[in-house]
Parts: structure tokens; sequence; C-alpha cells
């Protein structure tokens, strides 16, 4: 049996200087992200050696648990922004949407028009890992009659799927866009996960990618993508990526 050697890239190969990443918890301390400024600022540094240096970071707006205000989410960003100032990284853009949990909590931000966008219309989403809202085509169709668009965030992780794939096809149809966890491509969060993920590319059905960094350890596995083969198959996401800098 021959195994053939993965012809391995650096990822600023990967990563263009208009690339955007538009899923992240780079915020200090509001979420399980970065804990401090401090944090903030390495995490970022080291994703810019990487070659990412555009982002729309996404903090978790999630019932009690991450009950972060816009108001919250802004002055965090002001405060990355300065200090990412202070520290000379001036080829650096920074600013905020959030990942909003589909709960009772975003159906009343959503009444109330409080909510933070990735570009233009576009809504980061997410739901539980353990099974989808009851009326979670309700809530999607709320969404899109607000006149927002929802970009399901790591549709490849909500295992209750994996199973049934037509669900993603049903998704798609409801009007949701979806966006690909990076890490998924590896074994971060298990195979079936990576397996779905690769399905799910092959299928054509991701629009965007994202990083989804929480933590150092993310980003020493992100290196783990650099590879010649992965590159090609998300090329066009990286390209859908750059409309947010636009």
């Amino acid at each position: 049996m021959i195994f053939l050697k993965k012809k391995e890239i650096p990822l600023t190969d990967i990563f263009s200087d208009d690339f955007v990443d538009i899923h992240s918890h780079l915020l200090p301390g509001i979420d399980d992200g970065a804990k401090d400024i401090q944090h903030s600022i390495e995490l970022i540094s080291k994703m810019r050696s990487y070659g990412i240096k555009n982002f729309i970071t996404t903090p978790h707006v999630l019932g009690d648990v991450y009950p972060n205000s816009s108001e919250t989410i802004k002055n965090k960003v002001k405060e990355v922004q300065t200090e990412l100032k202070v520290q000379g990284f001036d080829d650096i853009t920074f600013r905020a949407a959030a990942e909003y949990m589909l709960d009772e909590q975003f159906v009343k931000r959503l009444e109330n028009d409080d909510i933070l966008t990735l570009k233009d219309n576009f809504i980061l989403v997410e739901m539980s890992y353990f099974n989808a809202p009851y009326n979670l085509y309700d809530v999607l169709f709320d969404v899109q009659l607000k006149g927002y668009k929802p970009v399901l965030a790591h549709p490849e992780r909500y295992n209750f799927y994996h199973n049934d794939f037509e669900s993603y096809y049903k998704l798609k149809k409801a009007g949701c866009v979806f966006q690909l966890n990076l890490l998924s491509l590896t074994e971060q969060y298990g195979k079936g996960v990576q397996k779905t993920a690769k399905k799910l590319l092959k299928e054509n059905l991701y629009d965007f990618v994202g990083s989804d960094t929480h933590h150092q350890n993310h980003l020493r596995l992100l290196q783990k993508i650099g590879d010649k083969k992965i590159k090609k198959e998300i090329k066009h996401l990286l390209e859908n990526n750059k409309k947010f800098l636009i």
C-alpha cells in the first residue's frame, strides 16, 4: 500500500491579505474566548502571522450564559481597536458582529431590531449541539421576514443531522447559508464532524468559512489545514469571505 504524503503549505499561502475571518471569539472576557485584552492581542497577533488581517469577531449571545448586549460588544471592540493601535498593528481591520443562539432571547432581540450583522443583512446564528429548536423553521422565517439573512455557523457540528443529511438541504431551501469551521476539516471535533464537513463540501453546500478561534490551541491545530488539497477544496469559500471587506 502506498501512502501519499500531504503537500504541506504555510497558512500564508491560504489566507490572502483581503481574506476576512467572519467567526471568532476574540473580545476580552465576555464569552468562552479571549480571557482578557492581552489574550485578545496574542490571538490576533498569531492569526496575523498566518496571513489573517481582517476580522469580524463574533462573541456568543446565548441566553443567561452569555447575555451580551450590542452595547457591551461595541465597547469591547473599541477596547481591542485601541490596544491594536497602541501596539502598532496598523494593518489589522477589526470589528464585531455576534454569534446568536436561536433561543427565546434571540427572538426578542429580533423583534426589537437589536441585531449586530456581519455585513449588510447577514446574521451569524447557531443551534444547540444537542437538538434543533422545536420552532427552528418559524424562527428562520421570521429572521428573513425582518430582512436578514441567516448564516448558520458550523452546520457540520450538529451531530443530530449526521444521519439525516436531507435536513441540510431543507435548511438551505429555508434560506440558510452555511459557514464551515476550518478546524472541522481536521479531527478537532471528531471524525463524524470531519466526515460530514467533507460531504457538505463535496455537495457544495457551504457558502463561507470561519476559524471559530477561541484560544491558542485552536490556532496550533489550524496549521493542519496547511495542505494543497484543502486549499483547492475551500478556494471558492475563501473568495466568498472577501466580500465582507468590500
